[in-house]
This record gives structure tokens, C-alpha cells and sequence, in this order.
């Protein structure tokens, strides 16, 4: 009896080793009751062979992926919703080939600024200083503002840059003040001036920009001067005007030649020859003349101060024809005796 006893339990115990009794548990057993029947089982129940699997069993082929994919769709919600996706990507890319899309940024501007004023930012109001020549319209063309922008994702920086093309804009400043207002500070240029090139007149401004083209009286006022490279030595030539003195009154145009000097044309014909060098004190020499002589009263077509300390002059045909006259006499008289 007894040896029957120690077979079977060394057979019990052999197998025992070899495979781990798993508690029984309900198939509608709490989780917890699972979790705790199952942490019972002995580490050394776990066979070696078991542990080091091979990978092959566990990876899943290309298919099985597949079907696993597929099987995310049939959850409650995830079709519809990819299903929901795919009709709203078909729809958007209708829009866009239709020309829907180029209508809507065209009508209401583009989506982020129609999230922005939608956000509570639009441009509800434009401050513009500065302007005197130039309207507010004018200001908010050239700088392509208008109501389908935001405030946010408008681009001051560039808009400033548009600014700056316009010809009568000297400076600008572009300020956003949140969350709806604009400021827009400017400073014009000035006309100073009327240039003639290529037998057209433009106004410019006193650094040589032109601002605008001479379409009425408003300009005609305005110092005149003529000839390529006349706009950038405005300068030089304003200055010169005001040397002139008593005679600038008398000055009709400019004329910049070869891209050195001036010739002076004033209002009675006459050309005064300036140099390049010291033109200013030439047009003293000018001014003294005309107090002791009244040279530029004479009937002279154009007086030369192009070198220092000599002035030379040449008569109208007329003054030559009579002073030839006036001389005759003596000539003959000179011949005969």
C-alpha cells in the first residue's frame, strides 16, 4: 500500500512540475477575479520553452493588417465619420476646380481673415494722417486695404511697402491697434519744382522725385528746370536762385548741360552762361553788371561768364545789324582820309 501511495504521488508531482493548474474561473467573472486567479499561478508553471517563442507566431502578415483596419471601420461612429470625411474632401476639391473657392476669396477675402473677423478682429476703422494732396481712397488703394481684411493677419510691414510706391509719399507709418482699428501716418512730398524732359513737364518734389504729371495751373508757378539729370542737382539750382538775389525774379528756366552746369534763360531772352565751377559767383558778377550797366537790358542774346573774370556777350541780329549801321560811317571815313 504504501508503495502504491509513493508512485502515484511522484507521478502527481511530475506532472504537477510539468503543467500548472489554472484556477477555474466563470466566464462572467468580475475582472479582478480573473486578474487575481490568474497572478496564483506560479512563476515556475510557466514552461521555458513558452517564454522564448519564436517572433514568427506573433507577427501578422500584410493581410491580417488589413483586416484589422477594416475591422476599426465597423466600430460604432468610425465609418460614418470617415465616410463623413471622404464626401467633405470630394466636396472641397469640387469647390475649388468649379471656381467656388476663387469666388468666396474674391466676395469675402481669404479664409484666415474670415476667421479673424469672424474671431472679433476686423478693420472696422482707419485713422490716415498726414495726406494733403492725396484722398484717403487713393491712400487705401495703394495700400490694399479694405473689408475683407483682419486685423491680425494683415501684413503692416507690406502695406507700408505699398505706401512707399506711391510717388507723392515721402514716409509712412503703419500702426495696428487691437481690435479693430488701423492708423496710417504719412508725410508727403512737397512740389518744388517743374522738370521738362523729352518735351514733357513733371511737378517734383525738392530731392528730384517726380510726384506728379503738369496737367493744369495749379504748378506753373513753380522754379523751371530742363534737361536729363536737371531733377537730381534741384538742389544746386534752388540754391542758385537765391544767390541770384533781386534778378531770381527774372530767371525763367534752368538748363542743365552735358550734365555739368547751368545756363540760366531768363524772361526776356537773353542766355546767361553760369560755370561749372563757382556758378554763384558768377551770377554776383551778373548782379553787379546789371546795377552798373543794365546788361541784361541790352539787346544781347546771351551773356558769357563761363570764365572767371571775363564776360563775354553777343548781340541780337538786330543790335548787330544797327551797330554795323552805326559803324558804317566811321569805317568808310577811315577808308577814304
Amino acid at each position: 500500500m504504501d508503495g502504491g501511495r509513493r508512485i502515484l504521488r511522484s507521478l502527481r508531482e511530475s506532472f504537477t512540475a510539468r503543467h500548472a493548474l489554472v484556477p477555474i474561473v466563470p466566464a462572467d467573472a468580475p475582472y479582478a477575479l480573473a486578474t487575481a486567479a490568474a497572478a496564483t499561478v506560479p512563476p515556475a508553471a510557466v514552461p521555458a520553452a513558452a517564454a522564448v517563442a519564436p517572433r514568427a507566431s506573433t507577427r501578422r502578415t500584410r493581410g491580417e493588417r488589413l483586416l484589422s483596419r477594416l475591422a476599426l471601420l465597423g466600430r460604432p461612429g468610425v465609418g460614418a465619420l470617415a465616410t463623413l470625411a471622404l464626401f467633405a474632401a470630394i466636396g472641397a476639391a469640387g469647390f475649388v476646380e468649379n471656381g467656388g473657392y476663387a469666388a468666396l476669396v474674391a466676395s469675402e477675402g481669404e479664409l484666415y481673415d474670415i476667421a479673424g473677423r469672424v474671431a472679433g478682429f476686423p478693420i472696422s476703422a482707419v485713422t490716415i494722417t498726414g495726406q494733403s494732396r492725396l484722398t484717403e481712397r487713393e491712400l487705401l488703394d495703394a495700400a490694399g486695404v479694405g473689408p475683407r481684411n483682419s486685423l491680425p493677419f494683415l501684413n503692416a510691414t507690406a502695406v507700408r511697402d505699398r505706401l512707399m510706391q506711391v510717388p507723392l509719399v515721402k514716409s509712412a507709418r503703419v500702426m495696428k491697434l487691437y481690435p479693430d482699428r488701423l492708423v496710417i501716418a504719412i508725410e508727403e512730398r512737397q512740389p518744388s519744382a517743374l522738370w521738362q524732359r523729352d518735351g514733357r513737364v513733371a511737378v517734383i518734389s525738392e530731392d528730384g522725385v517726380p510726384i506728379d504729371e503738369l496737367r493744369d495751373q495749379r504748378y506753373l508757378g513753380l522754379p523751371f528746370v530742363v534737361g536729363e539729370g536737371a531733377q537730381k542737382r534741384l538742389l544746386e539750382f534752388l540754391m542758385l536762385m537765391t544767390k541770384a538775389g533781386d534778378l531770381a525774379h527774372r530767371i525763367k528756366a534752368g538748363v542743365f548741360v552735358a550734365g555739368r552746369r547751368w545756363n540760366f534763360e531768363m524772361t526776356n531772352g537773353v542766355t546767361v552762361k553760369l560755370p561749372e565751377i563757382d556758378p554763384g559767383g558768377a551770377l554776383e558778377t551778373l548782379a553787379r553788371l546789371q546795377r552798373e550797366a543794365r546788361i541784361l537790358d541790352k539787346d544781347v542774346m546771351f551773356i558769357d561768364l563761363r570764365i572767371p573774370d571775363r564776360v563775354s556777350v553777343r548781340l541780337t541780329e538786330e543790335a548787330a545789324a544797327a551797330r554795323e549801321a552805326q559803324l558804317a560811317p566811321h569805317k568808310s571815313t577811315k577808308s577814304g582820309g
